[in-house]
């Protein structure tokens, strides 16, 4: 008999950011500054004496929802070989069916699954990445949260510089706002103060209708932007794929969808040159590995969205050269720090994801709940 699976702890944690940030869609009303981020984490024991950590999260709202939906499921888990993960996906799937296979239910299970990729990792005694299959030892690295809308544009710029001198290879800012020339003013002051050769690039947040993504997009072709993302809509896949076939610049998007078909779409509409998919979003590290050999076979590259700690592991196991998105928002919840050097981040040569939550977390805990032996 393999190992088993004898316990599983849950967590709600609200992590807070040093400063609120805003982006477009603070700018132009529909959401107020993020001040936290919430986390819901999984533990998973086994008899063999391994613990996985995975997690997922949200911004402002959903948390809770997926707290509570992890806690009906989690028992499912519990007398399980852990290393039958994609079974036990489909398990804890049919588990909440009743709620659908996107949105809150499966980010519930992301948590759960990328505890039990890394359990295996860390059963193999390899970084998960290695156990994927790794590409290569680091990747490459931008800095978004530097280049906040809140920010003026001379913090922006010094932001940017410092996160270039510590190992950054490029820089993201937001834009989107309700008068695009401030837009094309602030990018304007970061592309002459970084240099032309920086890797810069730029993310609406969904706040542009097609006419006025397609202004823009003509309007700083000379830029030479590594990607314009989320210019529209994130369901408006059609209209990605319009503007991706009259931009030279790439378009990138996808980290809000939160299932596998909406990705797909993307990828079968050529709407994106780079997919951002989102490993807590789209319900795990199983659902993630689908989408990203669909991108592959369609030749695309990959920048995932956020979570660096989880995505460092999936952009060095993915066949071309990706992105990884350096948001530092998460570092207190974990004991590790990422290496960052030459404009790449390298794959921590820890076994599993390389992460143990910090002494801290318990600053944060709103909520937990434990089953099996975890009791």
């Amino acid at each position: 008999m393999g190992d088993r699976i004898t316990s599983v702890r849950l967590g709600h944690y609200a992590v807070p950011l040093a400063h609120a940030v805003s982006d477009a869609k603070v700018a132009t009303g529909r959401q107020r500054p993020l001040t936290q981020i919430d986390v819901l984490t999984c533990e998973i024991g086994t008899d063999d004496g391994l613990t996985g950590l995975g997690f997922s999260y949200t911004t402002r709202a959903g948390c809770r929802a997926q707290f509570a939906h992890a806690k009906e499921i989690a028992d499912n888990l519990l007398g399980e070989d852990p290393s039958d993960i994609g079974r036990l996906y489909e398990r804890l799937l049919w588990a909440g069916a009743s709620v659908g296979r996107s949105g809150a239910a499966t980010q519930a299970i992301a948590s759960a699954d990328t505890a039990l990729w890394d359990v295996k990792a860390r059963r193999a005694g390899l970084p998960l990445a290695k156990l994927m299959g790794a590409h290569r030892d680091a990747v490459r690295v931008y800095n978004t949260s530097g280049g906040y809308l809140q920010a003026p544009i001379e913090e922006v710029k010094e932001r940017a510089a410092r996160s270039l001198a510590g190992g950054i290879g490029g820089i993201k800012i937001k834009v989107g706002q309700p008068d695009m020339k401030e837009d094309l003013r602030r990018l304007a002051a970061v592309r002459e103060h970084i240099g032309e050769d920086t890797p810069l690039m730029v993310d609406a947040n969904q706040q542009w209708d097609r006419p006025s993504a397609l202004r823009f997009g003509r309007a700083v072709e000379e830029l030479g932007l590594v990607w314009i993302e989320e210019p529209l809509d994130a369901y408006d896949a059609e209209g990605h794929a319009q503007l991706a076939a009259a931009l030279d610049t790439p378009i990138a998007t996808g980290e809000m969808l939160a299932g596998v078909p909406d990705l797909v779409r993307l990828i079968d509409l050529r709407a994106v040159g780079f997919l951002q998919p989102d490993v807590p979003r789209v319900g795990g590290v199983t659902p993630y590995l689908k989408v990203a050999a669909l991108a592959d076979h369609a030749h695309l590259q990959v920048a995932p969205h956020f979570v660096m700690e989880i995505h460092v592991h999936l952009a060095a196991a993915y066949p071309r050269d990706s992105w990884v998105e350096h948001i530092e928002w998460l570092s207190p919840l974990f004991e590790e720090r990422l290496e960052i050097d030459g404009g790449r981040m390298r794959v921590p040569d820890r076994p599993g994801l390389g992460l143990t939550l910090s002494e801290r977390r318990h600053e944060w805990l709103l909520d937990d709940a434990r089953f099996g032996t975890a009791e």
